[in-house]
């Protein structure tokens, strides 16, 4: 596949702090997560993974009491608006 070459320029300071840091805690290079950050915003049709339920992942009830205290505790919710 062949790629073009961009150089962009004016980035601001925060910007540059906030793209170094993510690439260095997700270990991709710079250049590649720009890339991927790009594609995102460009091109949502493309194979974006969402990320924003992660923290749900592997929260499900662990016994029966829990999910029977979920319960209880969405029924007890008001059922009228407020």
């Amino acid at each position: 596949m062949s790629s073009i070459q961009y150089t962009v320029r004016g980035v601001p300071p925060e910007l540059d702090a906030e793209l170094r840091r993510e690439a260095r805690t997700t270990g991709k290079t710079l250049n590649a997560l720009v890339v991927e950050t790009l594609e995102h915003a460009k091109l949502p049709s493309s194979a974006v993974i969402h990320d924003d339920l992660d923290w749900f992942i592997g929260s499900a009830p662990s016994s029966e009491n829990d999910l029977d205290d979920a319960l209880a505790w969405l029924a007890a919710l008001p059922t009228e608006p407020v």
